[in-house]
């Protein structure tokens, strides 16, 4: 078998085994219609986020692939905060946009004054946002990354390198986004991970900002070698997105249209972003371009 055959072999192994370690939680959650089911220590969620890993150390095991290979190492840590980084951005312009052009918005004062009472803040909406949000964004990212990291393991940590073996950056980013967005279209069809719009519309909108994300995901991997670079972005994306700002917009009016992972915002501030790392593509190491 030669070299080329041998890593599709990997990819095929993995591919496979990540399909049977997510069937039991896809069961649960379509069977429930809920994919936050389960019981707080364990939820539908966190195992199904966790199969793209078990795949991972199973195919390492299964094909005789150092663990090594996943990317471990943690520096350089420029990139860790650049992936930390990014998700704010576009999230926070995307969110930005909906609050001036009224699409949403801002603030829920219901929200805000559960945070508080959760608290037991007695203090102004302003510095409660504030306050919430800074702790959200540090202490709330080790509860985000617990779930994120088993994602990552197996699509950034080992299936990104092993497609960029056989294919230039733009073309493995592209495989990335069709697989990443093939992982969510069961509960995302046929459980409750939507916002209640047209799943048609739903899945168009999260498909493009999947696509568009992995040529960040896929550049930062690459330029790394750092499988946490992922992990974190798609920690901080995750917190960002789904505990801050989503729940801080006010329903206007067709609002979930345009928020969250299902609606118009993110795609097109993410496409923006990912254009961007693609003209950069240059920068990475010459097997990688």
């Amino acid at each position: 078998m030669d070299g080329k055959a041998r890593i599709k072999a990997h990819v095929a192994t993995y591919l496979g085994l990540t399909v049977l370690f997510c069937l039991p939680p896809y069961y649960w959650c379509i069977h429930t219609g809920n994919l936050g089911g389960g019981y707080k220590p364990v939820g539908f969620s966190l195992i199904l986020m966790w199969g793209p890993a078990l795949a991972a150390l199973a195919t390492c095991r299964l094909r005789s692939i150092p663990l090594d290979a996943l990317g471990w190492n943690w520096r350089p840590t420029k990139y860790q905060w650049i992936a930390y980084g990014v998700p704010i951005l576009y999230s926070g312009a995307a969110y930005i946009g909906i609050w001036l052009t009224g699409k949403g918005g801002f603030y829920n004062r219901e929200f805000v004054a559960n945070v508080a009472k959760g608290f037991g803040w007695s203090l102004p909406d302003g510095l409660v946002i504030v306050l919430f949000t800074l702790l959200a964004g540090t202490f709330g990212m080790a509860r985000s990354l617990s779930s994120a990291l088993g994602e990552e393991i197996g699509w950034r940590g080992f299936l990104t390198p092993q497609l960029a073996k056989f294919n230039s950056y733009t073309a493995t980013s592209l495989w990335m986004g069709l697989i990443w967005s093939l992982y969510h279209y069961p509960i995302l069809l046929f459980s409750n991970y939507n916002l209640g719009g047209p799943k048609w519309f739903s899945l168009t909108c999260f498909s493009v900002m999947v696509f568009a994300m992995c040529f960040v995901l896929t550049w930062l991997r690459m330029k790394s070698g750092s499988l946490w670079t992922g992990a974190i972005l798609h920690a901080s994306h995750n917190l960002f997105i789904q505990q801050i700002f989503t729940p801080l917009t006010v329903d206007t009016g067709h609002t979930n249209y345009y928020i969250d992972e299902f609606g118009l915002g993110l795609p097109i501030v993410t496409v923006v972003v990912a254009i961007y790392f693609w003209r950069k593509r240059h920068e990475l190491p010459e097997t990688a371009q």
